[in-house]
């Protein structure tokens, strides 16, 4: 792996997780700010707030995978390996959660 290869490969990383952040960001202000004006439409400030926390948790999980996708192209394998083995660690703790979840 080149440098330039590394500065484009952190480029595309910075970029998703901003992106991820900023959108976020979004939901969280708007469903925040429309439960304390608009109390008629809590369900939409509730689902706003639920799809902003879900967007922040997802963000990292798609650096990982974004990764994985730029190691297996760029035939860095170790890195391949490695970052795919996060991945894969990380899908089997939200199997885990889905699978294993208790209701209150």
């Amino acid at each position: 792996m080149t440098q330039s290869n590394d500065f484009a490969l952190e480029a595309r990383l910075g970029g998703i997780l901003r992106v991820g952040v900023y959108a976020s960001s979004i939901c969280l202000a708007a469903g925040l700010g429309l439960s304390l004006t608009v109390p008629g439409l809590a369900a939409l400030a509730s689902w706003l707030m639920t799809a902003g926390l879900v967007m922040l948790m997802a963000t990292p999980v798609a650096r990982v995978a974004v990764s994985v996708v730029e190691y297996g192209l760029q035939r860095d394998w170790i890195f391949f390996t490695l970052t795919g083995l996060v991945l894969l660690e990380l899908a089997a703790g939200i199997v885990a959660a889905l699978v294993f979840r208790t209701k209150l």
